[in-house]
């Protein structure tokens, strides 16, 4: 095969990979853009490293298709999630929450969770909060291949959103996220209310 075919090929095969991916994110619930194109490259038999799409390319694939399918449910459940995360966030002020993920960039399909953040001084002291609070939770296991895994990961449902609350060290707040994926909730009580905007 020439070296031209051979790039078109790759080429191909990335945009079927971050097409399918893209598909299993909005379908299935995927959030995490590595697992969802590893299990695509699997379905199409593919193994080779270089034909593996990058997340912005799987982005991409994903708001196409939300578009496509679910445009109209698609700007209903982003606010819902929205507006469930600007409850939690108050709720969690004292250990300094962001939202990340598919609620913060628009991308959450129907069965996503909304994704955030907190930085306490112990993730014990997060448990004692949600005892006393009566809020029931189960706890999920990190996964240990992240770069910086946290410390905990507690899932709960929240006016029957489900949620994601991943408990970082509170030394890793300065050295986590980029801001552009990360937000505080000034930020996403603005998002909200620039959609309400937006729909009026």
């Amino acid at each position: 095969m020439s070296p031209r075919a051979h790039a078109l090929k790759a080429g191909t095969l990335r945009r079927e990979i971050a097409s399918i991916a893209a598909r299993m994110m909005a379908e299935d619930g995927i959030s995490d853009f590595g697992f969802a194109k590893r299990k695509a490259a699997r379905q199409l038999g593919v193994t080779e490293s270089e034909s593996l799409p990058t997340n912005a390319e799987i982005e991409a694939e994903l708001r196409a298709w939300q578009a496509l399918y679910q445009d109209e449910e698609q700007d209903e459940r982003i606010y819902e999630m929205r507006v469930a995360a600007v409850g939690i966030m108050e709720m969690l002020e004292q250990f300094h929450p962001y939202l990340t993920g598919g609620a913060l960039d628009g991308t959450a399909g129907r069965y996503s969770e909304v994704e955030i953040e907190i930085y306490p001084e112990s993730a014990k002291e997060v448990e004692i909060f949600f005892l006393n609070q009566s809020l029931a939770y189960e706890h999920r296991e990190p996964r240990r291949a992240m770069a910086h895994p946290p410390e905990a990961i507690l899932c709960f449902d929240w006016d029957d959103v489900p949620v994601r609350l991943a408990i970082f060290d509170q030394n890793a707040e300065r050295a986590g996220r980029r801001a552009t994926e990360r937000a505080r909730l000034q930020a996403v009580e603005a998002l909200l209310e620039n959609s309400q905007r937006a729909s009026e």
